[in-house]
């Protein structure tokens, strides 16, 4: 008889759920959507720049950095708005 991997079947099952909830209501729920947005490019950034410190930062100082270059830019771009449509605001 041939085993079964049910935790897998399950897991894609969830995150097909998990995306389409995502989906559904991501224009009422903007701020926890762009929290999540933000911290998954982290998980992108802050290696590259542990990596380029070679090995002389902390990992907690590379999340650091990497968090603060995401609030850098997104300022940047609210900024570059706020200055050229400030009727909007």
């Amino acid at each position: 008889m041939k085993p079964v991997n049910l935790s897998r079947k399950f897991l894609l099952a969830d995150m097909i759920e998990a995306i389409s909830f995502v989906w559904l209501q991501w224009r009422k729920h903007k701020l926890p959507l762009i929290l999540f947005i933000a911290l998954s490019v982290n998980l992108i950034i802050a290696p590259v720049v542990y990596a380029t410190a070679e090995g002389t930062l902390e990992r907690r100082s590379a999340w650091a950095i990497g968090i603060l270059g995401l609030v850098t830019l997104a300022l940047i771009i609210y900024l570059f708005f706020v200055v050229f449509q400030p009727e909007r605001f």
